[in-house]
């Protein structure tokens, strides 16, 4: 094979797996403890904090709201009440699960001052925990697993309900609800304006225009601005059906939502790294009680809930996807468990810098662990079945 070849695969491996992500946050890791002031001078200048968490981060959240809006489509996971019934229910569980453990972990050891970050557990990193299933759940038939789309349904539907709190109850100033449903409304008018009656297919217009309107209504109403570009989902032209997330081809349509995914697809992983390396430099002195509350909610709150909410659904006549066990369902709700990148996000927005931030920041970061976790109890499971 040539060596541009290698290359390649080199370069789609790190895109592909969020690596750039990944070494952002080592990097800041090993930066913040061996010179701890240096870290903070050039990763928390105002400017550059800003940039990162407030503005291109937009278009992270915008990718996750193209795939919820996929999802709706017909043929879609989500479109059929049928089919999404179940996954919805565990959706449910594996958010309150982790949320409670939390709470009650704030109540007994009486911590009021960690008692904002309740929402910071419920957050699954849809994109890790994918990579996770991928190991764990083989092919079959030559299908994706049934339990791998299980997952995919309810972490869909886990980005669409952390985008809810996020923008509900972690507002970013005093509410300017005026300004806000102002310039929402009048940038989604002016999107549909260029999708019905100009019939713009470039996605660049949407982004400029709309985005822009949107993304300054967020801000002075008080809305973490980082949500703003998700209403531009619905507002750009796009596929009838869905072919489904993570299917070959499956971004590759030419409407003007796939093309947007497209394009931005890499630069959003190269801002994830940045994304990283901003908010994951925590000295590990900071470990505390909010770094426990953080990953015992994922590691235990998301699997108790998710299995507790799936077996009432199946009281009241919802099936599991065919080929799908309990055994699978289990290890469907360790997976989600991995919260870190929503998780690290929503912990810069419910808290100010300081020791309880960085307490709860190493909570979301220490969930990347989970994912080893869960590899071992698979592997232990199936080395007991072919006992």
């Amino acid at each position: 094979m040539s060596e541009q070849g290698n290359n390649g695969k080199v370069i789609n491996f790190l895109f592909e797996n969020s690596i750039f992500l990944i070494a952002g946050a080592a990097i800041a890791l090993v930066w913040a403890n061996v010179d701890h002031h240096s870290y903070e001078v050039i990763a928390h200048n105002h400017n550059f904090h800003f940039v990162i968490n407030d503005v291109v981060m937009a278009f992270f959240f915008l990718l996750a709201g193209k795939e919820i809006r996929e999802a709706m489509l017909p043929g879609g996971p989500l479109a059929s009440a049928k089919t999404a019934a179940l996954p919805l229910m565990a959706t449910v569980g594996g958010m309150a699960g982790p949320a409670a453990i939390y709470i009650a972990g704030v109540h007994f050891f009486n911590a009021p001052a960690l008692s904002n970050g309740w929402a910071i557990p419920m957050a699954t990193d849809i994109a890790f925990s994918y990579l996770v299933a991928r190991f764990i759940f083989p092919k079959v038939n030559g299908k994706t697993n049934p339990a791998i789309v299980f997952l995919l349904l309810l972490a869909i539907a886990d980005d669409a309900g952390g985008l809810i709190i996020l923008a509900t109850f972690y507002p970013t100033g005093e509410p300017n609800m005026i300004m806000f449903f102002g310039c929402l409304v009048g940038a989604i008018l002016l999107a549909l304006i260029f999708w019905k009656g100009f019939k713009i297919k470039n996605f660049w217009p949407y982004l400029i225009g709309p985005g822009v309107i949107s993304w300054y209504g967020f801000y002075v109403g008080g809305i973490h601005p980082a949500l703003a570009l998700v209403p531009l989902a619905w507002c750009m032209p796009h596929e009838h059906t869905d072919l489904g997330i993570w299917t070959p081809g499956e971004s590759e349509g030419e409407d003007t939502l796939n093309k947007m995914e497209h394009w931005w697809k890499r630069p959003v992983e190269i801002i994830l790294g940045f994304f990283g390396f901003v908010n994951a430099g925590v000295v590990f002195s900071a470990i505390g009680l909010g770094t426990a509350l953080v990953f015992f909610g994922l590691l235990l709150g998301k699997p108790i809930g998710i299995v507790l909410m799936t077996k009432i659904g199946q009281l009241f006549g919802l099936n599991l996807p065919e080929g799908m066990t309990n055994r699978d369902l289990v290890l469907v709700g360790f997976s989600a468990g991995i919260g870190f990148t929503v998780a690290l996000f929503i912990s810069v927005v419910a808290f100010q810098p300081g020791d309880v931030l960085d307490s709860v920041k190493m909570g979301a970061l220490f969930s990347f662990f989970v994912a080893p976790i869960t590899l071992i109890i698979a592997k232990v499971w199936r080395a007991k079945k072919t006992a």
